[in-house]
């Protein structure tokens, strides 16, 4: 498969939305047409954090990495990873699932991570996205806690990089 990963551009905005849109109603995506956001995207991009995997200049994933204090705050992550970035709305097109996207995703993220200087990553899963648990745990992340946070119920995970 030939793809690219690259940061999104605002010209990425309205096939973002769109592809933000198609995982309204999949299992385990609590998503919604208020969350993910135009202010989400903004909020993204003035971060340099908003990330397209695109095959055939389409894109047909997504990933951000994520800055919530709430989040990072929660007293379950190992303080020896610090520091450790958060990732969050990881997004594949329906129609492109289960075709590895989101391993390569992934492996991508925890280079760019690395060059960044983090020693850590972590996130929040939904306790009913099958797939994303399974992507994890496949890639030995550790299931380190769980919270109730935005209306939902998460564990949460966390490895070394």
């Amino acid at each position: 498969m030939d793809y690219v990963i690259e940061l999104a551009k605002e010209e990425d905005r309205e096939e973002l939305l769109s592809l933000y849109r198609a995982q309204i109603g999949r299992e385990g995506c609590p998503w919604n047409e208020h969350y993910p956001s135009n202010e989400t995207i903004d909020f993204d991009l003035s971060r340099d954090a908003l990330f397209v995997l695109k095959i055939n200049d389409k894109i047909h994933g997504c990933f951000s990495i994520e800055e919530d204090e709430e989040v990072n705050n929660l007293n379950c992550w190992n303080s020896e990873l610090e520091p450790e970035a958060e990732f969050a709305r990881i997004a594949v097109l329906p129609d492109s699932q289960n075709r590895g996207i989101g391993r390569i995703m992934l492996e991508f993220l925890t280079e760019e991570l690395k060059k960044r200087g983090y020693k850590g990553i972590h996130i929040l899963v939904n306790k009913h996205n099958k797939k994303a648990l399974r992507l994890y745990d496949s890639f030995e992340y550790k299931n380190v806690g769980e919270c109730f946070m935005y209306d939902q119920d998460f564990f949460c995970y966390e490895k070394e990089i």
